[in-house]
């Protein structure tokens, strides 16, 4: 399918729309992180959004530009969460009725804000590709605008003004880090970045136990893979053309980790910024402890993508914190 691929200047006009309902999130830095990656680090924080998560960025910037006829027809999308959450708000917002199809094992957290934001969740199937190919089904059979998470041009430019804030704040920056399950996030972090300075390196990242969108993007065509990722946020298991297009075109490195060096980076996070981080909120942070020795000298900005981890998810990774530092010891 034939896409206008987002732009700057989408990213700019995005960013004019957001702006009454969303404030800039803090981009921070700890001596602590300096200290253990051995340069300057700075965490962009959208764990401090509304929903806990980037992802509302572009649900506002789509639902806020859909036709009289659309918002009349209401909305649809599948999610594993964070996605769910941004459509449910913006469509609270400006008053369209939302659907969310999540995975029957959906974090509770999330599901619950979905709710709470006045949207309608429908359960199906055993991870986030099954409950998105039940809701493009439940979309034609009830003529809703269905909302793809990746394959969506406005989706793309609003995320992307997270990148927009970041080198506003510090144009130094010479190297951006973000998770990619979808590639909506790092898709727009290219867009920016490249527009703004060609020699910002943008990495992204993604767990070893769903490397779709890894893959996709190393051999240069869309495949399938498994999903085994305790990382809801990473968790597909096919790759979306649109993210990959901008991915193939513009993506410096794309590195994969285990979902233990996840986990390790997730009780880091928490502990040296003492904000809540869920995994694939962490999973920049352990990319760059991979990429230590390469990272060296440079200003390196991690997207801390979402912080809505489960009291249970929590509970399980103080448990198994102390075996996760002794193995990377």
């Amino acid at each position: 399918m034939d896409w206008q691929l987002p732009t700057l200047v989408d990213v700019v006009e995005a960013r004019r729309r957001i702006s009454p309902h969303l404030r800039p999130t803090p981009l921070y830095s700890y001596g602590a992180l300096d200290e253990l990656l051995g340069t300057e680090v700075f965490v962009k924080h959208e764990n401090h959004q509304p929903i806990g998560a980037f992802k509302v960025r572009g649900g506002i910037n789509l639902v806020s530009q859909l036709s009289a006829e659309e918002r009349e027809r209401g909305v649809i999308t599948a999610s594993t969460g964070n996605h769910g959450q941004s459509i449910a708000y913006a469509a609270r917002a400006f008053g369209v009725r939302a659907t969310i199809c999540v995975p029957e094992g959906a974090n509770p957290v999330k599901v619950a804000s979905i709710r709470s934001l006045g949207a309608d969740v429908v359960f199906y199937g055993r991870d986030f590709d099954e409950a998105r190919e039940h809701c493009e089904g439940l979309a034609a059979e009830r003529g809703l605008r269905y909302v793809h998470s990746g394959n969506e041009p406005l989706l793309i430019a609003g995320v992307g003004t997270q990148v927009l804030e970041i080198l506003e704040e510090q144009p130094r920056i010479d190297v951006i880090v973000v998770p990619i399950g979808g590639g909506s996030g790092a898709a727009g972090a290219c867009i920016v970045a490249k527009a703004v300075n060609p020699a910002i390196r943008v990495i992204g990242v993604q767990s070893e136990a769903a490397p779709a969108a890894f893959r996709s993007w190393q051999e240069q065509r869309l495949v399938e893979d498994s999903m085994e990722t305790f990382a809801e946020g990473l968790a597909t298991r096919t790759a979306f053309e649109l993210p990959q297009t901008i991915l193939w075109r513009s993506l410096d490195d794309f590195v994969l980790v285990s979902d233990d060096e996840i986990r390790l980076a997730q009780a880091l996070m928490i502990d040296l910024t003492r904000n809540l981080v869920e995994a694939a909120g962490a999973a920049p942070l352990a990319a760059a402890l991979r990429l230590r020795e390469e990272l060296a000298g440079t200003r390196a900005a991690l997207i801390a993508s979402g912080g809505n981890a489960t009291r249970e998810q929590l509970l399980d990774l103080l448990d198994r914190e102390q075996s996760l530092t002794m193995d990377a010891q």
